[in-house]
């Protein structure tokens, strides 16, 4: 008898984009909770802190608990927590330092330990990058919290903070430690989080890379939806190639969900 399914689900671009919510996924995502499954949803959006992330998913109509959430930052935070060593320089916007003063973690431009990056937006001027590179040849090191190339937003695609992080790594000939998605050691602290395994579980997002090709190196299934950053043409063209490819996460509903990758 197959095993009962666990999920993984990605936010932006699987649940909304910008501030609108997709078409059946708050359905979907009741159906999830209505039959027992157990999951968590996972992002790698570094604008804002987890709690700030849950009122906006409550605002767009997601029956949603903070606690199901596990985002990059808090990922980070606790990363950072771990080494014993907490000052750092933040490279992001919003509300997301919330995160990292929660476990602890100063916020500093003298002598930082750490150079964390993220999605800053407009935060990415000349001035920071260039504190932060000075910072990480002093020997501060380079933490990536994410390093998505783009991501959709309610404006069209814009960058997010891959570029800025392969700049730096560029620049000062260090490799930056990832901890968001497509990280495997991120995936599998979202499963433990809810006590589940790869080989059970069905990862849903919108990016090729960062969620499916990352899914199936940890040993999941990957399923991509097409309501977000790669389409179905995208899919067909990539050497990456998804479990399942759905229109929506609407879709979910009308699978096999037990169907065990071949």
């Amino acid at each position: 008898m197959a095993s009962r399914p666990s999920f993984l689900v990605d936010i932006n671009g699987v649940l909304y984009t910008g501030n609108k919510p997709i078409a059946g996924a708050a359905e979907a995502v009741d159906f999830l909770r209505d039959n027992d499954y157990s999951f968590r949803f996972i992002s790698n959006a570094t604008q804002s802190c987890r709690a700030t992330l849950h009122k906006k998913l409550k605002s767009l109509g997601f029956d949603i608990r903070e606690k199901e959430l596990f985002t990059a930052p808090v990922a980070t935070a606790r990363y950072i927590k771990k080494t014993g060593m907490k000052r750092c320089f933040l490279i992001t916007t919003g509300d997301v330092y919330k995160d990292f003063k929660k476990e602890g973690i100063v916020q500093t431009d003298k002598r930082p330990d750490h150079v964390v990056i993220g999605d800053a937006g407009k935060g990415f001027t000349y001035e920071r990058m260039n504190a932060a590179f000075n910072y990480i040849l002093e020997g501060a090191d380079l933490i990536a919290m994410e390093k998505d190339r783009y991501w959709r937003s309610s404006r069209g695609l814009a960058l997010c903070g891959g570029p800025y992080t392969a700049a730096l790594e560029y620049a000062t000939g260090i490799k930056a430690t990832l901890i968001g998605k497509p990280s495997r050691d991120f995936l599998l602290l979202a499963l433990a989080d809810m006590n589940a395994k790869p080989k059970n579980t069905i990862l849903i997002g919108d990016d090729l890379i960062t969620d499916i090709a990352g899914a199936q190196r940890a040993g999941m299934r990957g399923f991509l939806v097409t309501s977000g950053k790669h389409d179905r043409k995208d899919a067909k063209r990539s050497v990456i190639k998804p479990d399942e490819v759905l229109d929506s996460i609407a879709g979910l509903r009308g699978l096999d969900l037990y169907n065990k990758k071949k």
